[in-house]
């Protein structure tokens, strides 16, 4: 008698607990697009890595074909890349000028911006396709990145582009030996 209480009681337990609904870990993000199951870098979207910087861009199905789709999707992907990378860049350079006074500010923001444009037209040959998924209803989304290692260097030749363009800024570049400190912060911001 006791066996039988013991044995239904124990399957008792194991329709319970195999009936009851597993709850969602509020840490897990879910993604779902046109009804279908996405990968989750498709709805985490950009995002700062510690080896680079990646950006997420879609495109919807096109009459004109999946490579037209394909360089729609990586254009708007490059472009939040570019962006992001304007800001930090814009950032890094102005804290740099203002610790150092190498320069004074009006040729500092004539800097910051030429290198801003030089980095960003480096950005667009330097990131790469990392991964595609094609949602249910044929709205393509393509993971682009660029690694650290790639921006710092883009960054280092867009500074050095920018005052080698203007000689006489260049001069003084060189003069006060701020190219060392400047690639120093490069380096700390975007890993050596």
């Amino acid at each position: 008698m006791k066996l039988k209480i013991a044995l239904m009681s124990l399957g008792a337990l194991l329709l319970i607990t195999g009936c009851s609904s597993k709850k969602p870990n509020p840490n897990q993000i879910q993604c779902s697009i046109d009804g279908a199951k996405a990968p989750a870098w498709v709805c985490n979207g950009a995002a700062n890595m510690k080896d680079g910087i990646y950006a997420v861009g879609s495109a919807p199905k096109s009459p004109l074909g999946y490579s037209f789709q394909r360089e729609e999707a990586m254009a708007i992907a490059r472009d939040e890349i570019a962006r992001r990378l304007d800001l930090k860049v814009k950032n890094l350079l102005k804290r740099y000028y203002s610790s150092t006074g190498t320069v004074n500010n009006q040729t500092a923001e004539r800097v910051v911006t030429s290198v801003s444009k030089q980095l960003t037209k480096q950005t667009l040959r330097g990131s790469h396709l990392i991964n595609t998924w094609v949602s249910p209803k044929g709205t393509m989304f393509v993971l682009v990145g660029m690694t650290n290692e790639d921006i710092k260097n883009s960054l280092k030749n867009a500074v050095k582009t920018t005052y080698k363009n203007d000689e006489a800024l260049w001069q003084e570049f060189k003069a006060k030996k701020a190219q060392e400190e400047l690639e120093y912060q490069i380096d700390k911001e975007f890993g050596e």
